[in-house]
């Protein structure tokens, strides 16, 4: 059976007066896989996730989200999709119902049906006592495994994750890959920047970018024999380098 694939990207270019942010990548993503962007702080991962997303146009290429036109079709994205970015996405002064009642409401889903997914997200994440309490009171790992939530929460085609394990302890990081593996398995594509190599590890492919360009893509075990490396922080280095 042939695999479906729910991102096409064509020579996608984006730039900035002289400076070319993002430089003709091409690539694309089957439903269920995750697919890992990595590349350094300023490689243009999160800028190019943006034109994906729909929030930015590009300058030039093509690419199609969940058969939608980034060019003219992106508010059918906006409603395909999820998104977590990479600063905390909820808000602090809500509390965790709250949020999740107004990004319910957001992404227009009835009353009926928020009451439903609210009452599974806190059985879920175990966070019956906190349920009340302001989000801005609660550790950022928990933070970031609500939010992740959150972004689930009208069932989307894909979902984009701007580094989403920034600045939390390695137990948590843990914790929300669990999750992500979850979603995936539950048919959910997940589009995920980082530059935390190791998390390459956890990738169906990867993808790694290099001063606005896409230097390697495959799955980490092809990317470390292919280098011949040991693990994806080497092979990373390697492309760095070069």
């Amino acid at each position: 059976m042939k695999e479906e694939t729910v991102i096409k990207v064509a020579g996608l270019t984006k730039a900035f007066g002289d400076f070319t942010a993002v430089n003709k990548i091409s690539f694309h993503v089957r439903k269920g896989e995750i697919f890992g962007f990595l590349g350094a702080n300023g490689a243009g991962k999160t800028t190019a996730m943006k034109m994906l997303i729909g929030i930015s146009a590009p300058s030039s290429g093509s690419a199609n989200v969940a058969g939608f036109d980034v060019y003219t079709q992106t508010e059918n994205i906006k409603k395909s999709i999820g998104y977590m970015s990479q600063k905390f996405a909820l808000y602090d002064d809500l509390t965790v119902k709250e949020n999740i009642r107004f990004f319910g409401g957001i992404y227009g889903l009835s009353k009926d049906r928020i009451s439903q997914k609210s009452n599974l997200l806190i059985e879920e994440l175990g966070l019956e006592k906190v349920a009340n309490s302001l989000v801005g009171s609660l550790p950022l790992g928990w933070k970031q495994k609500i939010a992740f939530s959150v972004s689930l929460l009208h069932d989307p085609k894909i979902v984009f994750l701007d580094e989403p394990t920034g600045g939390v302890d390695p137990i948590t990081r843990r914790q929300f890959w669990e999750m992500i593996y979850k979603a995936a398995n539950n048919g959910t594509t997940i589009f995920v920047t980082t530059h935390y190599m190791d998390e390459a590890e956890y990738c169906d492919r990867v993808s790694i970018m290099v001063d606005g360009t896409i230097e390697a893509l495959d799955t980490p075990k092809n990317l470390k024999s292919h280098f011949g490396s040991d693990s994806m922080n080497d092979v990373f280095l390697k492309l760095a380098r070069s």
